[in-house]
């Protein structure tokens, strides 16, 4: 995965490159499209991509060939896709030693978040919230019965690690975590599916917490899940995954009915 956004040869400013590695959530925003590699589902992956923050702003793209391999589908239909997201302002083409496509230094996926926000009834906010709170507490509760406490250990480590970052990198470590939390269940098919479903539920979770403040809050409830995981408790694991879940919904239906507090 690191091939499909480094720039080849690159060998400066370790520190920033480093800051633009993929993390695992692109596994999934990347996968082969096959034989439905039509040009218009390639723009809608990296459209969700830009605006659900896993490509960021100023980010390099991967190249024609690269996007062409991953999603499955021929460079001409990756070329068509690119020429639509530069008409929609979304990326911009440079030319060069060191030119590609980049996502547009005004990207905002927590614009994007707030506009979904808006435009979602309760009703869809209180569902799409009950099967993240299912798919991610059963595969909690599977992991407190199959995994090794160190493994657990672990993954509650990269908490720790949290003050190191800037704000949009706790992002992704919390992201991250939740997916690896889910690993342990030792189960392909819901690892596989949470992975998607924290691409679609991850700009929510920001919105949720925009902050520093709603991060460290955040952290800490997926800290208290994990330490029930490493005890070998399905139960309290489980129950601690369904009330995060419940907070954010009502954090959002909250946001919703006040439109002063999500501008």
């Amino acid at each position: 995965m690191e091939s499909l956004t480094s720039p080849t040869g690159a060998r400066a400013e370790p520190d920033r490159q480093r800051s633009r590695q993929p993390h695992r959530l692109q596994g999934a925003l990347f996968r082969s499209i096959g034989d439905e590699g039509r040009a218009e589902l390639v723009v809608r992956r990296l459209v969700d991509a830009i605006h659900r923050g896993h490509l960021r702003a100023g980010e390099r793209l991967p190249s024609e060939s690269e996007l062409a391999r991953s999603f499955g589908v021929a460079p001409v239909t990756v070329r068509e896709a690119l020429l639509t997201l530069r008409g929609r302002g979304l990326i911009v083409t440079r030319r060069g030693r060191n030119g590609g496509s980049f996502v547009v230094d005004d990207a905002d996926p927590l614009a994007f978040a707030r506009d979904a926000l808006m435009r979602t009834s309760r009703l869809a906010l209180r569902d799409m919230g009950a099967h993240y709170s299912a798919i991610t507490a059963a595969a909690v509760r599977l992991a407190a019965r199959r995994a090794d406490a160190s493994e657990a250990g672990r993954v509650l480590h990269r908490l720790e690690l949290l003050d190191d970052l800037d704000v949009d990198q706790q992002r992704r470590v919390l992201d991250d975590v939740l997916v690896e939390l889910v690993s342990l269940s030792q189960s392909a098919r819901l690892t596989r599916e949470q992975m998607k479903l924290q691409a679609e539920f991850s700009p929510y979770l920001r919105l949720a917490a925009p902050d520093d403040a709603g991060l460290r809050k955040q952290a800490a409830s997926l800290a208290d899940i994990i330490s029930a995981v490493e005890q070998s408790d399905p139960d309290t694991a489980g129950v601690r995954t369904e009330r995060l879940v419940a907070g954010v919904i009502d954090a959002l239906i909250h946001l919703q009915s006040s439109p002063a507090g999500i501008s």
